[in-house]
């Protein structure tokens, strides 16, 4: 038997007596959210357990509780807002162990009492600082938030922040924490917590995507001189052949006039049902069938040959977008039609 006094039990452990306690309906919903590797190491611990002293499986049913309880008070107001609360309910001690418990296995983000902030406010906060330290705070927030901001900042730092958020690579854990605690203070009494995303060329990709389209062109074109072949991996990024289903009827009708249609087959090949939809809906019905047939003709494609279509493609889609022919959504105003 299991007693609570006897032995210290590991986190493994108490999952197990925790599942076994829950009952085997709510352990095979838990089991949804796990890996095969995760799985396999908890039936094992769990097919170890023989009996369980009735104390201890209340205390880790206790314990689970307890860290529930204080993730949903950190989803509200963050971990010193959970720290408080759970101090009252109950005492510094207790409140302090539970809070330890969850933090050795909730890795907190940087930056995440940030993510639910006005872009407005935060711009206050940034706007004066060195574009790396911008580009820093940008990379850890929701794209929608940090394109907003980026638009924002003056059109001859916003290629220079752009360019810091793509190439940045990792920063010391000090620096994180520095800028972090600071960005805080000045915002402690409005922000909430949630978590958020990091650098790199995805990050900065997510972040133009939201930009109006003169920002995203200002940043392009000023990066295009110092980091050509950054804006080319970027380029590449921004809009990929599944993202047509965005184009209106008008712009996708445009695209089939101006793309190669052995292109466009190749193209289809491997495509969504959603997109095969979208572009068959705007052809004429004779041209629907021939493509149909001739896709069908085509048998088994080389995949490189299928990319290589779709990048053409969507190289086409981006000039007829920089020519104005068509218009591609995004997330600021001039791209709104009246």
């Amino acid at each position: 038997m299991v007693k609570s006094k006897d032995v210290v039990l590991t986190g493994k452990q108490k999952a197990a007596i925790l599942l076994i306690a829950l009952g085997p309906d709510v352990s095979a919903q838990v089991y949804k959210y796990l890996t095969d590797e995760e799985i396999e190491r908890l039936s094992l611990e769990i097919s170890s357990v023989k009996k369980v002293d009735p104390n201890v499986k209340e205390d880790i049913i206790e314990q689970f509780h307890q860290i529930v309880v204080a993730q949903d008070y950190i989803s509200q107001g963050g971990i010193g807002y959970a720290k408080t609360v759970l101090e009252k309910a109950f005492g510094k001690q207790e409140a302090s162990n539970i809070i330890n418990r969850l933090t050795s296995s909730l890795q907190v983000r940087p930056f995440d009492f940030a993510r639910k902030a006005d872009p407005q406010q935060l711009l206050n906060y940034i706007q004066g600082e060195h574009p790396q330290t911008i580009a820093l705070v940008l990379s850890y927030l929701d794209s929608e938030q940090a394109g907003q901001i980026l638009s924002a900042l003056p059109q001859e730092m916003q290629a220079d922040v752009a360019k810091r958020i793509a190439t940045m690579d990792s920063t010391s854990p000090e620096i994180i924490n520095q800028v972090e605690q600071v960005l805080e203070r000045n915002l402690s009494s409005t922000i909430t917590e949630d978590y958020t995303q990091t650098g790199g060329i995805q990050a900065v990709v997510d972040v133009l995507n939201e930009v109006d389209r003169s920002t995203e062109k200002t940043i392009l074109d000023a990066l295009e001189t110092q980091e050509p072949e950054l804006v080319d991996e970027i380029k590449k990024r921004m809009f990929i052949f599944e993202d047509i289903v965005i184009l209106d009827n008008r712009a996708i009708q445009r695209v089939i006039r101006e793309v190669d249609d052995e292109d466009l087959r190749l193209a289809l090949k491997v495509s969504s049902e959603e997109v095969k939809n979208l572009i068959f809906s705007n052809m004429s019905q004779r041209m629907v069938e021939t493509f149909k047939e001739e896709m069908e003709y085509m048998g088994p494609v080389r995949l490189l040959d299928v990319e290589e279509a779709q990048t053409r493609i969507v190289s086409t889609i981006r000039k007829l977008e920089d020519i104005g022919e068509i218009v591609i959504a995004r997330g600021g105003g001039d791209d709104i039609i009246v």
